[in-house]
């Protein structure tokens, strides 16, 4: 039996009656741009995540784009962030004119090591956009109180992280403006691309609500230059269904995710991510992917062996952002942020989804102890 490394059949088989009445229902009305259900996922969202707007947009990256937009940020600019994500995180920064600027990471919790910022704020610097990392919230209090001293905004990737708290607070509603991705195999997913930007700021949200229609409010009335970043009726339908399952779905996560660490704890050359269990009793990590360390040069003969035996596993991610061909122009080079480098050449993410069996995960991990260099 293969074993993917996510099965959103798995899921959409728990929830078929649901997700197909919702499908029918918006062919049925014809309502597939705009309309009253991504009005209402944008109710709904702002609710789990404690703000008061969301803005419903065709992606995550849309949402990181057009909260930059939205406050201002383009050329001459800089704008802090993690050299260990996706490209998109730093692709939005450069596509407005600003320059991105790395900080390294915390090698505990994959986040960007907030220590390191302070040093690379300049006049120039305008925002900080911290990624919670694979369901697991950056380090938001001394970030905000950086922030705030030197008057920057804070621009969450929350992409890979809807659901997680960090000292009770929903991400979403750390910063000035959060932004969530629904791609396919997010921890909420639609059945194509989506996202949604969350803030306590009117202002934005109306600013963003305009910029998403082509700069407009009123229909063919365009007060400024925008862009097409609607997302469909169809897609909001589906995320309304699944919405009200997300918070069991994380929790079936981390019952995956704790099973991990007990059955890998013992193995000398796996270095296992940080354990909830290990932070504030308040921070709460949703395990988007349970990422792994393979020691001593491991890593890419585990992935193939595990690949043998028809287990499915991912490398987030092979290469940082300072030393891709797209971002040369920086001038960085390797050796520039060593944490980063070291991780990417260690990282494995194990399969993880909430409908994965006890029984298949012990397979998962006999193998990991199986294997042999």
């Amino acid at each position: 039996m293969k074993i993917p490394i996510l099965d959103l059949n798995a899921q959409y088989s728990t929830i078929k009656k649901e997700i197909d009445s919702a499908i029918q229902t918006v062919i049925n009305e014809s309502s597939f741009i705009g309309g009253h259900h991504v009005e209402e996922l944008e109710k709904n969202i702002a609710a789990y995540c404690d703000t008061k707007y969301a803005v419903a947009l065709n992606s995550g990256t849309d949402a990181l784009y057009l909260a930059l937009w939205a406050l201002g940020i383009g050329e001459g600019d800089e704008v802090i962030t993690t050299p260990f994500t996706f490209f998109a995180t730093a692709e939005v920064i450069a596509k407005l004119g600003a320059k991105p600027v790395f900080v390294d990471i915390d090698s505990q919790t994959f986040n960007i090591n907030p220590d390191l910022i302070e040093a690379k704020i300049t006049k120039k610097t305008k925002a900080i956009i911290p990624v919670h990392l694979f369901g697991q919230p950056a380090e938001m209090d001394k970030i905000n109180t950086l922030a705030k001293k030197y008057k920057l905004f804070v621009i969450e990737d929350a992409c890979q992280a809807i659901g997680a708290t960090y000292k009770g607070k929903k991400t979403g509603n750390l910063g000035d403006v959060g932004a969530f991705s629904f791609f396919p195999s997010k921890n909420l997913g639609a059945y194509g691309d989506g996202g949604i930007l969350t803030t306590n700021n009117q202002q934005l949200a109306n600013k963003v609500t305009a910029l998403r229609n082509h700069g407009s409010k009123i229909k063919y009335y365009n007060d400024e230059i925008g862009m097409s970043s609607r997302l469909d009726g169809l897609q909001a339908a589906i995320l309304n269904v699944k919405l009200p399952h997300l918070d069991s779905w994380n929790r079936e996560r981390n019952r995956v995710a704790q099973t991990y660490f007990q059955l890998l704890r013992n193995i000398s050359w796996v270095s296992l991510p940080t354990n909830n269990q290990q932070l504030a009793t308040s921070n709460y990590h949703v395990f988007h992917q349970y990422t792994i360390r393979v020691k001593n040069g491991k890593r890419d003969k585990l992935k193939k062996y595990l690949a043998d035996n028809g287990i499915q596993t991912m490398i987030y991610y092979p290469i940082p952002l300072h030393l891709l061909k797209a971002m040369e122009y920086l001038g960085y080079k390797k050796g520039s942020f060593p944490e980063a480098e070291k991780t990417c050449e260690e990282v494995l993410s194990l399969p993880i989804y909430p409908e994965l069996k006890p029984s298949t995960i012990r397979q998962i991990t006999a193998a990991i102890e199986n294997f042999q260099n």
